[in-house]
């Protein structure tokens, strides 16, 4: 996946001799006949990525934006300035652009008016500065990337920016590779991870270890200016655990490189990182059927691409236009998973959404604060704008529309699916009322009456949303919820009945995540272990730490 690296470094990186074709395998040491080859050198890693140079730099914040100013425009040329980075996920703004330059064939001109220019500013700093000081309308980024840039653009009420349409979720292009001793999240404990900092790497690695219950300091960071290096560094440098970087590298690395392997990719986290595009709030005041075009025109340029020589078309605009090779952008399709019209209203207007932007944003700062890069956060409504979406709509536009991108699940069994390691285990705490298997048991009164309008456990709504945002990113994982009691009644009472109770608020869990957020309960396999597995092995009798249900995401299966 490439995000944040410039084709000019490339270019810079193929004229030093960084950039290496696949390496050519070399000649086995020989050895007796019948015997295993024995390595007597080090592997040659070059060509396993797609950078061989790498640096590390320090931890740092992004720094400030240079400077603001209004935005230019010309009422006679029409000219939208809409950068982008290299990233397939722009593919349907290509194809109803007809290409980068501003043309008189584009959807966008034909149909609404004005003509796009499609700049290619790979360096996500300078497309922010770019849209400061007003030589760019639209900002491109991640949601965690606007997330970050929002405190800095907000302090001009001109460049707030106004987020009115997802282009797509992140589909594999993002992941982390891990030495093969490492089997899940919790094994990063006390290891050392590279990645790049400030970007959607760091925010995937984080989300990951603090949704795992790993405390950030109980893992060392590394850091390299981007991903690719990060990869490079991974395979260089055998100090490091694990990276966090992009297709193809997360793919070649353990198909190359001994001893590694893919712990896990945006095709499982596949609703986590969400690619979006912003608007300056004064060119969005100005201009509110410019940006109407821009939506509808993506939209219509999804539509666009269902055909499959208009696809081909478009492959090669991008390429042009990237200066990459048609094989090199075909290759990278299926990294992103573009939004259409129902998808992006489910994920602006529908509140029971588990990963919808407002979950979304603020499980984001939620991380950047926890990490450290986020001091003044801004809310989503500040940012997200729905008022296009909600026009199309009644306008009935795209009213043929379907919700593509949900998984469909087969029954399976805690056995069969516990037979290999799950990618990450949450631990969460519900207080039940005493043999109740209900989340949502009143408070008693003494005579043990219920009590209206009261909780037994007044967070069980704010432990539900945890446990759904989980569950919605991985939302082509399979997951188990485990449910586990304290011993204090052991040798009182059947086994057989406390499983039977741990079972029953399990299924508890699950029932509520399905009836609020709308799961498949086919997703959900659900387990009582009663007393038998301690939370701590070093202390059994910690009744509170046992009484727990553990939520464990698994890979889908056959991956």
């Amino acid at each position: 996946m490439r995000r944040f690296v410039t084709l000019f470094l490339l270019a810079a990186l193929v004229a030093a001799g960084c950039f290496t074709a696949p390496a050519v395998r070399a000649q086995e040491a020989p050895t007796a006949a019948g015997a295993a080859p024995v390595a007597v050198e080090a592997p040659d890693t070059k060509g396993v990525t797609t950078v061989s140079e790498y640096k590390y730099v320090p931890q740092e914040k992004l720094p400030p934006v240079k400077g603001t100013s209004g935005y230019k425009w010309d009422d006679n040329a029409k000219v939208v300035v809409f950068p982008i980075n290299v990233w397939i996920g722009w593919l349907p703004i290509v194809a109803a652009n007809h290409g980068f330059a501003p043309n008189e064939e584009s959807v966008f001109f034909k149909k609404y008016g004005f003509k796009v220019d499609l700049k290619l500013i790979d360096d996500p700093v300078a497309a922010r500065d770019s849209y400061a000081n007003g030589d760019s309308h639209v900002l491109w980024g991640t949601l965690d990337m606007i997330a970050l840039f929002a405190p800095g653009l907000m302090k001009d009420s001109r460049t707030a920016p106004r987020v009115f349409q997802q282009i797509d979720w992140s589909n594999g292009g993002d992941g982390i590779v891990v030495r093969s001793a490492i089997r899940s999240v919790a094994d990063l404990k006390g290891k050392t991870i590279v990645c790049a900092q400030n970007s959607p790497s760091e925010y995937f690695v984080s989300n990951l270890l603090i949704n795992a219950g790993l405390p950030l300091d109980q893992v060392k960071f590394k850091y390299t200016p981007t991903a690719f290096e990060a990869a490079a560094a991974f395979v260089s440098d055998k100090t490091i655990d694990a990276c966090v970087s992009w297709a193809p590298d997360i793919y070649t690395i353990p198909e190359k490189v001994a001893g590694t392997k893919i712990l896990t990719t945006t095709a499982e986290a596949n609703k986590l990182i969400a690619d979006v595009w912003a608007v300056r709030a004064d060119f969005a005041r100005d201009k509110p059927e410019v940006v109407k075009g821009l939506v509808a025109g993506i939209f219509e340029g999804m539509d666009l691409l269902k055909d499959a020589t208009f696809k081909a078309q478009a492959f090669q605009w991008m390429a042009d236009g990237y200066g990459m090779k048609v094989e090199d952008i075909k290759g990278m399709q299926n990294d992103a998973h573009s939004t259409n019209f129902a998808e992006n209203k489910s994920f602006f207007l529908n509140s029971n959404n588990p990963t919808n932007f407002e979950r979304t944003w603020k499980n984001i700062c939620s991380v950047y604060k926890q990490v450290g890069r986020l001091e003044g956060e801004v809310a989503f409504d500040q940012v997200m704008d729905f008022g296009v979406l909600q026009a199309l709509d009644k306008d009935g536009t795209f009213k043929s529309h379907q919700d593509e991108y949900i998984s469909k699940f087969v029954p399976t069994t805690y056995k069969k699916l516990n037979a290999e390691a799950p990618i990450i285990t949450q631990t969460v705490r519900i207080n039940f009322y005493p043999n109740s298997a209900n989340i949502y048991e009143p408070q008693h009164d003494d005579i043990g009456r219920p009590v209206a309008n009261t909780l037994y456990d007044p967070n069980v709504e704010a432990t539900l949303e945890k446990v759904a945002r989980l569950v919605g990113a991985y939302e082509r994982a399979t997951v188990a919820i485990v449910g586990h009691t304290d011993s204090s009644m052991k040798g009182k009472v059947p086994q057989e009945i406390v499983k039977e109770l741990s079972n029953a608020r399990a299924n508890g869990v699950k029932e509520a995540l399905v009836q609020k957020f709308k799961f498949d309960p086919n997703k959900f396999v659900v387990e009582g272990k009663g007393w038998e597995s301690p939370a701590d092995e070093a202390d059994p009798m910690n009744q509170a730490l046992n009484r727990r249900v553990e939520i464990s995401v698994y890979p889908p299966e056959g991956q």
